[in-house]
């Protein structure tokens, strides 16, 4: 009998012990059977196991514990983050301190990079706060600080104005010893507008500016530079437009090289529906951007001053061929000493380079010339004093002129002469006649060369 209740009490319900008591008050009863056997009767509250509800429960039991690794490990990253962003303002701290103790020792550029800097690691901390989908005590700290040190920033700029001046007089002489000594240690010499030689004879290394003012290294397809022909006024402006796909959205006007640096733009060009373009062979030449528009497909003009549109179709200019390193690069602006250059491949030419003058004042195509340099071979063509030059890819970190056409004899040449890239591709390559050099935009970022040219 002994052992029969032990079998029952294991089949009971969540294995939960019968108390001794219900077996003697009627959940329990015995009695003979027909064959002399025992018989016991027992009267349980649930008739059947809740096996369904307890696989369930495992299941959910498991799918809880799975979202609990994860959240721990994202806790752990944003807690690594955080460090990371600690550092940052501890060393921001540290800076900000020096300045309130001797604000007499910085110059104005100073206070504007401590300026984006905070604003840059304000988005930081707001974008982890986001990531965690919460809020603590911690950010609201770190917020306090940045504001805190925003306010103090923006006041010692206003400290002493006059010491902050003769700062900037002494700054500017140091730099103008650092160009002569630049100069003496045969750094190229400028001839700005003098035309009086036999044609590029070197490329200087590469000035790695900085990555685009979207920090985003995605937008690998863009153009940045001068005006090539500036209005009185706009002598040190800069433009830089970019997009993560070859196409044309904005353009942004920087009033100099200073503001370029710290992306702030005094004017930004939004392109309205119907005159979005494409490719990035653009230029800013007088005061106007010039750059490819596909609908109809033709060259588009953007006054800067008035934001007054214009469009001319190139009959014979094809959308079939692009340089190398990026599609739909069909229309390439150049400018240099005689003004400016549009090039494109036609079906007649047979996707070989044709170098057209534009008229600026009608804008159209005054004359033209046919070169023997094949579009798709090429990596990206510009012109200078009157010559076309066309470069290819020699490895990744090399990029080389390797062929040239003279407007003025109409004569093709080959040539070898290298110069670094800072990475393979690139999509906007031109000459700036007003500094003669050479503006990249390198996968994402700004960089420059000098223009060395054969005057013996």
């Amino acid at each position: 009998m002994l052992l029969i209740l032990l079998l029952l009490q294991a089949l009971s319900p969540a294995g939960a012990w019968i108390p001794s008591e219900d077996w003697e008050s009627g959940n329990v009863t015995a009695s003979v059977g027909e064959a002399g056997q025992c018989v016991c009767h027992v009267f349980l509250p649930d008739t059947e196991f809740p096996a369904d509800r307890v696989q369930n429960m495992q299941q959910v039991s498991k799918d809880l514990i799975l979202e609990v690794e994860i959240q721990i490990k994202k806790m752990v990253s944003y807690e690594g983050k955080l460090e990371v962003y600690l550092s940052e303002l501890k060393d921001l701290t540290m800076r900000v301190a020096m300045l309130e103790s001797n604000p007499d020792d910085y110059i104005k550029l100073d206070f504007e990079l401590l300026r984006v800097e905070l604003r840059e690691f304000e988005a930081l901390v707001s974008q982890l706060k986001d990531s965690l989908n919460s809020s603590s005590p911690m950010f609201d700290a770190l917020y306090t600080e940045i504001r805190n040190m925003t306010l103090i920033v923006n006041q010692l700029e206003t400290y002493d104005k006059s010491n902050l001046e003769l700062i900037r007089i002494e700054f500017g002489k140091l730099q103008k010893k650092l160009e002569e000594c630049q100069e003496d240690q045969d750094v190229i010499k400028p001839d700005i507008g003098n035309c009086n030689h036999t044609g590029i004879m070197s490329i200087s290394k590469p000035t790695v500016v900085q990555l685009n003012a979207h920090l985003n290294a995605g937008f690998q397809y863009g153009g940045w530079g001068k005006d090539s022909k500036p209005i009185r006024g706009f002598e040190s402006m800069y433009w830089y437009g970019a997009y993560s796909s070859p196409s044309v959205y904005d353009f942004y006007l920087y009033s100099d090289y200073k503001k370029l640096l710290l992306r702030s733009a005094f004017k930004i060009h939004d392109i309205p529906s119907g005159w979005e373009g494409t490719g990035n062979n653009y230029i800013v030449h007088g005061n106007a951007i010039y750059y490819q528009h596909n609908t109809p497909f033709g060259m588009t003009k953007l006054n800067l001053t008035s934001s007054k549109y214009d469009s001319r179709v190139i009959p014979e200019a094809s959308n079939r061929f692009s340089y190398v390193y990026s599609p739909n690069q069909n229309l390439d602006f150049s400018a240099d000493e005689n003004g400016l250059w549009v090039m494109y491949a036609s079906e007649e030419s047979k996707g070989k380079l044709v170098l057209a003058k534009v008229d600026e004042k009608a804008f159209g195509i005054a004359d033209q010339w046919k070169t023997g340099a094949y579009k798709q071979l090429a990596g990206n063509a510009f012109v200078a004093c009157g010559v076309m030059y066309a470069t290819r890819s020699v490895d990744l970190n090399t990029e080389e002129i390797y062929y040239s056409y003279d407007t003025r004899t109409k004569e093709e040449k080959q040539h070898s002469i290298h110069f670094q890239k800072f990475q393979e591709k690139y999509t906007n390559l031109h000459y700036n006649p007003s500094d003669q050099k050479l503006y990249m935009y390198n996968n994402g970022y700004y960089v420059s060369y000098n223009v060395k040219f054969n005057r013996s």
